[in-house]
């Protein structure tokens, strides 16, 4: 099997377990592409098979998420499941809050949680917090395109969208928005509701799933592809399938590379002239 599963996450559980299930009713070798954190759910695409060879061309995609930040307090690990290191800080108003956000729309330098999977001296950021070790972890740009309040669900938590580019911790960005308004704020729920083509609406829970359901919820790895459509003439297939160039005159860029049956191949690459191979997925 080759494609993806759009998994809704369940809450409380990792994304490793999500995984795995999917792996188990596959059988096949699955991986997911953006983790999400045990208390979030939402939109996690599993890779299944040779669509696992994709990530690279999804490290640019844009995420959606719904969040709730609870403000006055602040924790270890930057949410509510974290030990509380700081208390007491003021509530801001919604108003207050609306103008605090376009300073944190766009590019900004944001500093990862300490408790994440950042590797530091080869471990993970999580471990040696986990351990009580002194370190830090360098800003990373960000890119935050969309940050809009949308109510206060009770008194000191409010509820936020939000649209950012991939690597944004969102976590931090409740710490980053407290500091702007001279006070405290963790994150106390998540919901991804998009991940580059892959939508909430669309998505399933591996509880709904068995061995003979899953293959109905796969989706194929050209459909979520971007790229336009190139199919293979039968003198061009031959070669192209060897890995030999082929005369094209495609405009420069990638594309979806079909054999002459129609079958879905992988991704190739076009310099205006000749056209190469690139991926091989199916």
């Amino acid at each position: 099997m080759t494609g993806f599963i759009n998994v809704d996450k369940a809450a409380g559980v990792s994304s490793a377990r999500e995984v795995a299930v999917v792996k188990r009713l596959t059988r096949t070798p699955c991986g997911h592409m953006g983790t999400l954190d045990p208390m979030a759910s939402g939109v996690l695409p599993v890779a299944v098979g040779n669509a696992a060879r994709l990530f690279d061309y999804f490290l640019g995609k844009r995420k959606r998420y719904i969040a709730e930040f609870t403000f006055g307090v602040l924790t270890d690990t930057l949410d509510t499941t974290g030990a509380v290191t700081a208390s007491g800080g003021r509530i801001p108003s919604a108003d207050e809050i609306r103008a605090a956000l376009p300073r944190l729309t766009g590019e900004y330098d944001q500093f990862p949680p300490l408790y994440s999977a950042k590797s530091v001296g080869g471990e993970r950021g999580y471990v040696l917090a986990r351990r009580g070790e002194e370190f830090t972890l360098p800003p990373k740009r960000v890119s935050v395109g969309g940050f809009e309040l949308l109510n206060e669900v009770t008194h000191g938590v409010f509820r936020f969208s939000v649209e950012c580019g991939s690597g944004t911790y969102i976590r931090a960005l409740a710490r980053d928005l407290g500091k702007l308004l001279g006070t405290y704020a963790v994150m106390n729920a998540l919901v991804r509701t998009q991940s580059g083509p892959f939508l909430l609406e669309n998505s399933v829970k591996t509880q709904d799933l068995d061995c003979d359901n899953i293959a109905a919820s796969l989706i194929p790895a050209d459909s979520v592809l971007p790229h336009p459509a190139k199919v293979l003439s039968c003198g061009e297939e031959k070669k192209y399938l060897n890995g030999v160039p082929v005369n094209c005159g495609l405009a420069a860029g990638q594309y979806r590379i079909y054999r002459a049956d129609g079958s879905f191949y992988g991704v190739g690459e076009s310099d205006g002239t000749i056209l190469k191979s690139r991926l091989k997925l199916c």
